[in-house]
């Protein structure tokens, strides 16, 4: 579904990934971990067509995707969930969820997407009319999926959707991300939380400093020694 080759971006003339190349087959959810700064959001961020890579290519379904404007990338089936949420905060959870179904000309299907969004997160449902700023953490990150959901994504890019979650809702989370994997939707997940992006993932890429360093089936890479030292805390 995702064929990513030889990506190299840049942030001026700071270089953040160095010649990248990885794949994410349709059904699959694949997990890419590593530290702080090792490029996993600039990853997605370069997928999404919200940075340009300086060489490389990125093709989804066969097309060449590299190069599009991020609109007309959410078109073609791939939706970004970032780093921290992004949720409109003045706006309401019905206003953010309508938001994620801007580039959509098929109206008619909104009634049952907005109902899938709620049956996926009954936490939200019956708040349509609360500002988005006043809901909690989790809540916000729930609401922040089901916005990228109203698109239709065949693809979706999860940005650490644990951070700042107690520990209990982060459990929450990734049963519905396996959910909404289930249901069909192919999944891109970068986590912090190596043990449990490997845990729900089938497989996953090490990235370090830019380069990637280690791909394997997740299952192998938990039991790794050096994936388990330096990710897993162990």
């Amino acid at each position: 579904m995702l064929q990513v080759e030889k990506i190299s971006t840049f942030y001026g003339n700071i270089q953040a990934l160095k010649e990248i190349s990885f794949s994410v087959e349709e059904g699959e959810i694949v997990t890419l971990i590593g530290a702080n700064g090792a490029g996993k959001t600039t990853t997605l961020l370069t997928i999404s067509g919200l940075l340009k890579p300086a060489a490389g290519q990125i093709s989804f379904r066969d097309k060449k995707v590299d190069g599009f404007p991020p609109h007309e990338i959410v078109k073609l089936g791939i939706s970004h969930v970032p780093e921290g949420r992004r949720i409109f905060p003045r706006l309401t959870l019905l206003e953010n969820l309508e938001m994620g179904a801007f580039t959509r000309r098929d109206k008619t299907g909104l009634q049952d997407d907005l109902k899938y969004v709620f049956d996926t997160f009954p936490q939200l449902k019956g708040r349509e009319k609360q500002v988005a700023g006043t809901l909690s953490g989790g809540e916000q990150q729930m609401l922040a999926m089901g916005r990228a959901l109203m698109s239709r994504p065949k693809l979706l890019l999860l940005d650490e959707p644990s951070m700042g979650l107690a520990p209990m809702v982060v459990q929450g989370i990734f049963r519905i991300i396996e959910d909404i994997n289930r249901q069909g939707t192919t999944i891109l997940l970068v986590e912090q939380n190596a043990q449990l992006a490997l845990k729900v993932a089938r497989r996953g890429y090490v990235l370090e400093t830019g380069s990637i360093t280690l791909h394997d089936k997740a299952s192998s890479l938990l039991k790794n020694d050096g994936v388990r030292k330096t990710y897993l805390g162990e």
